[in-house]
């Protein structure tokens, strides 16, 4: 059977995925709308299993994004898999955190991933979530408490089971598309005491076992679907550019948070969200 994706759109998407997963600006969001422009999203010519074929390759290719968190951070994985075998006190407690802010996401999005896909994953809300995201970075970087984080915030060292459950709830928040798993985990790490460095770091740990559950899940769920209307080539390069641009995404926010803060990303969504409501409304 013939894909009804394109390298082309793939690698597109994968772009879209690897650049956004990371930086707190909603790859969801990005993703959702992008497929509306490439002409994937609303379009009346797909069957429903070919548009949930569509969706699942949107969670897959999240791979790409695991893989480069597992190079770029292969020190601290390495040190949780120690701990996990006894071997490492430090890597024991951050395994512990990792798995406590995990559990959160989990068990609700187990219990609401139907009604997020009928009633959230929808154009007119994601733009509202890319809104009110901006406005929620813009005030927290002026704020005196983000201020502080900057010049005496912890490492990831000091983080403790109950800050990280605080952590993995605020991440729920980022079920709603638009909102950003990145933004919601690196504020919640800031919040309860982390540097901005250390937050992002710690989101980008987190970011393992979620997106992996998620992967796992749609892949068991849709398998058969992706296979069919997406095709080996198509996930291969849609995982490959993910990868790539993944990892220099990584880099390059923890290079930017070690000298700046959130408030350019804030402006971007809100200018972002101002351009799409403008479209919908035209169309």
């Amino acid at each position: 059977m013939d894909s009804i994706m394109s390298l082309s759109q793939a690698a597109i998407l994968g772009l879209v995925e690897g650049v956004t997963e990371y930086l707190p600006v909603s790859s969801t969001g990005h993703l959702i709308l992008v497929d509306k422009w490439l002409g994937l999203r609303g379009n009346g010519a797909f069957t429903q299993d070919q548009k949930d074929a569509i969706e699942a390759f949107e969670i897959v290719i999240q791979s790409g994004a695991i893989i480069a968190v597992l190079y770029a951070y292969i020190d601290q994985v390495k040190l949780m898999f120690r701990g996990a075998m006894g071997k490492s006190r430090e890597g024991r407690k951050l395994l512990i955190n990792v798995t406590a802010a995990f559990i959160p996401a989990m068990v609700i999005g187990l219990l609401l991933h139907k009604i997020i896909k009928t009633y959230l994953q929808q154009e007119w809300p994601t733009v509202f979530a890319l809104a009110l995201g901006g406005v929620v970075m813009i005030l927290w970087d002026r704020s005196r408490l983000a201020q502080k984080r900057r010049n005496y915030g912890h490492s990831i060292d000091n983080l403790d089971v109950r800050d990280a459950v605080k952590i993995g709830l605020l991440q729920c928040v980022a079920m709603w598309p638009g909102t950003s798993r990145s933004m919601m985990t690196i504020l919640g790490g800031q919040w309860v005491g982390l540097s901005p460095v250390a937050a992002a770091e710690f989101s980008f740990l987190l970011g393992l076992p979620t997106l992996l559950a998620a992967t796992a899940f749609k892949t068991v769920k849709e398998g058969h679907h992706l296979v069919n209307y997406i095709g080996y080539d198509a996930m291969g390069v849609g995982l490959f550019v993910a990868a790539i641009s993944a990892f220099f995404c990584v880099k390059g926010l923890i290079a930017w948070l070690s000298k700046h803060g959130l408030q350019p990303f804030g402006w971007y969504r809100m200018v972002l969200a101002v351009i799409v409501a403008w479209q919908l409304s035209a169309s």
